[in-house]
C-alpha cells in the first residue's frame, strides 16, 4: 500500500478545526516542521496539541500559538515561548502540564491499549488533584490516564512508502511512541525510499502505525539554545 501524499499542505488538509494532534520533538530537535508550518499556513483553529514543548516564539509549535490556532497545550515544558507564557497568563489558552516521565509513559500507553497506570509521580502536589490515589506496599500512587490523539504528525529520517520509519539519534525522542498512540499517523521524512531499502532490523516504528508519509520539502533544523565553551586566552 503507497501511503505517500505530494506535499504537506495536502497531508494538513485532513485535519478538523477542534482537532487534537500529537506533535513529536523534544525542543526543536526532531519536530515535524513541515506539517506544522503548513498546519500554520492552512489556519485550521482551536487545536489541542499535545507535545513535549511548546517550540520557541518563531519556530515549531510556536508559530501555531502566534497565529491564534491553539486552544490547549498537553506539555511538560514551555519556557522557551514568550507568546506561550503571554497567553497562559492572560487566560487565552488551557494548559496541563505533565510531569516527563509520566507525559511519556501516558503515550506509551495510550500506544499499547493500556487503560491508565500508578505512579508516585506528583502524590501530593497539585498533579494529583482530582485524580484517585492507591496506596501500593506501603507507597502512595496516582492513577493517570493513557493519553491519545485523532492525529499524530511525526518526524523521521527516513521512511518507505509503505510508512515504515527510522529515526536518527536524538530525534527519535518522543515519536516512536506518538506514532503508535495517533488514531491517524502522519509522518514527514528527510529521505523516501522504496520498500526494502530499509534494513527490517533498523525500522524504529513499523508501518501498520503510519496511515500517511510525506517527503519534507526543506529541514531548517534551528539550534533552540546555542551553548558555546569560551576561547581561552
Amino acid at each position: 500500500m503507497n501511503k505517500v501524499l505530494a506535499s504537506a499542505e495536502e497531508a494538513v488538509a485532513l485535519i478538523p478545526d477542534g482537532a487534537t494532534i500529537m506533535m513529536g520533538g523534544f525542543g526543536l530537535c526532531g519536530i515535524p516542521e513541515n506539517l506544522i508550518a503548513a498546519l500554520r499556513q492552512r489556519g485550521t483553529k482551536a487545536l489541542t496539541i499535545i507535545s513535549n514543548n511548546a517550540g520557541v516564539d518563531d519556530f515549531g509549535i510556536g508559530v501555531l500559538l502566534r497565529n491564534r490556532q491553539v486552544r490547549k497545550m498537553v506539555s511538560t515544558y514551555v519556557g522557551e515561548n514568550k507568546e506561550f507564557e503571554r497567553q497562559f497568563l492572560g487566560g487565552e489558552l488551557e494548559v496541563e502540564l505533565v510531569p516527563q516521565g509520566t507525559f511519556a509513559e501516558r503515550i506509551r500507553a495510550g500506544g499499547a491499549g493500556i487503560a491508565g497506570f500508578f505512579t508516585p509521580t506528583g502524590f501530593g502536589t497539585l498533579v494529583a488533584e482530582g485524580k484517585e490515589t492507591r496506596e501500593i506496599d506501603g507507597r502512595m500512587f496516582v492513577l493517570e490516564r493513557p493519553l491519545t490523539a485523532d492525529f499524530a504528525f511525526v518526524k523521521a529520517w527516513k521512511g518507505d512508502r509503505f510508512g515504515n520509519l527510522v529515526y536518527r539519534k536524538t530525534t527519535r525522542n518522543f515519536n516512536p511512541m506518538m506514532a503508535a498512540a495517533g488514531k491517524t499517523t502522519i509522518a514527514e521524512v528527510e529521505i523516501l525510499v522504496e520498500p526494502g531499502q530499509l534494513e527490517p532490523d533498523q525500522v524504529h516504528s513499523p508501518g501498520i502505525y503510519v496511515q500517511r508519509i510525506v517527503k519534507g520539502a526543506k529541514f531548517e533544523k534551528p539550534i533552540e539554545q546555542r551553548t558555546v565553551r569560551k576561547r581561552s586566552a
